[in-house]
């Protein structure tokens, strides 16, 4: 039976950029056979709480309140190379850093320096040095590199599409409604409508067929998943974590599918913590648990392609490097990103540490932001995508002189 939000969503679905579809192409077709996954962490994630650097001399005196314990003791930090570790929440994921294939990028950003989570986002998205100044996202031109124009390639997944995937290149998008069903009357009758659009009557037909193919996947590995749905929000008051990691799944294995997508971007909003972040309990803890099992569910889904496999995840900025008083931080700079795949060359963090100390701050409150998170951007582009590289520095992420980070992508 076809559900509404097979109805509702294709419905709307009259962008050429955003239509809602998975091509049941040939793989012959596709340009590459790399995976890619881009993981908005929306809110600014505290990159010290979740990756500490416990070893630095002033880390202790400076979290205060939310220091972690040390390493080895209960509820420790989980130890990574004797300077870096894990917020224990993380626990589930540190078995692919010591496989190698999760490494960390500390203390970078984008160039944006202010505190705005709009402009921070629309940076974070644009791939550009300043907001607001491109009018698509930098995986949507990368797409266009990739040569994806006749193909989708891409796919957004969650409620809307993403910044980082909007432009001229169309995009499929997938997410759980958590509507109810609809007769398959009323959706013929819907789809008469369009008889005389050939354009807008093949975005809705191919829609129909991409949402049976993820309502396929999905209801395989949970049949009580199916029809449900929300908001990809991570922590105590968002997603259910069965729901996270069933949409992970079901994503995942869309992405692993021969004639799927080879590109997609989810946005994961919970990380805006001002108050009650916690130590080993708390608001960034609960956060941890779903962005776990989405990392695990795209992992376990992905499993076939794995070895092709690169998973992002950044945020628009880092927070302030001591608590303020409400048990939380505010709006910061230099934070953490996640590189996580078995095309990843993992196992370590990277980093240009540079210290806590009052004097080594951004304006007294931040941690500096030393590697320009477009070099990590340009390295999965050029070293796992294999796109060309002044492609990219002329298109991609024009500007020049970003260069790429070391030491990301297994060659």
């Amino acid at each position: 039976m076809t559900s509404r939000r097979q109805f509702l969503a294709l419905a709307g679905a009259t962008s050429l950029t955003t239509l809602l579809a998975v091509p049941r192409v040939s793989f012959a077709a596709a340009p590459t056979d790399q995976r890619f996954v881009f993981v908005v962490l929306r809110g600014g994630m505290d990159g010290l709480q979740t990756v500490p650097p416990y070893g630095d001399a002033n880390y202790r005196s400076l979290r205060a309140s939310l220091a972690l314990n040390a390493p080895g003791t209960t509820d420790g930090i989980l130890d990574l190379d004797g300077f870096y570790g894990f917020h224990p929440a993380l626990a589930p994921v540190l078995p692919f850093y010591k496989k190698g294939e999760l490494a960390i990028v500390h203390a970078t950003a984008t160039p944006y320096r202010d505190r705005s989570h709009f402009d921070g986002q629309d940076v974070l998205e644009n791939g550009m040095s300043q907001p607001h100044t491109a009018e698509d996202g930098w995986v949507n031109r990368a797409l266009g590199a990739m040569g994806a124009s006749s193909r989708r390639l891409g796919l957004a997944v969650g409620t809307g599409v993403p910044f980082s995937l909007r432009g001229a290149v169309s995009v499929a998008s997938y997410a759980p409604s958590g509507l109810g069903e609809l007769k398959p009357e009323l959706v013929r009758q819907v789809a008469a409508l369009y008889d005389n659009d050939p354009v807008l009557a093949s975005a809705f037909e191919e829609g129909v067929q991409a949402e049976a193919f993820a309502d396929s996947l999905r209801e395989a590995d949970d049949p009580t998943m199916a029809g449900k749905g929300g908001t990809m929000a991570f922590g105590a008051a968002g997603m259910p974590r069965a729901l996270v990691k069933s949409l992970a799944t079901t994503a995942g294995r869309m992405l692993a599918a021969e004639d799927g997508p080879r590109v997609a971007v989810v946005s994961a909003t919970g990380w805006d913590t001002h108050t009650g972040e916690g130590k080993e309990k708390g608001r960034v803890a609960s956060a941890l648990d779903g962005y776990c099992d989405l990392l695990t569910g795209l992992a376990d889904a992905m499993a076939p392609v794995w070895s092709k496999t690169v998973i992002l995840a950044a945020s628009e900025f880092g927070r302030t490097a001591a608590p303020n008083g409400s048990d939380g931080t505010d709006h910061g700079t230099g934070g953490v990103a996640f590189l996580m795949g078995g095309a990843v060359a993992g196992g370590h963090v990277v980093a240009r540490w540079p210290g806590l100390g009052s004097s080594d701050l951004r304006d007294g409150r931040d941690l500096q932001a030393t590697i320009d998170l477009r070099g990590v951007y340009r390295s999965v582009l050029v070293e796992h995508l294999r796109l060309d590289a002044a492609a990219v520095d002329s298109g991609v992420l024009p500007g020049g002189g970003i260069g790429s980070v070391a030491k990301l992508i297994r060659t």
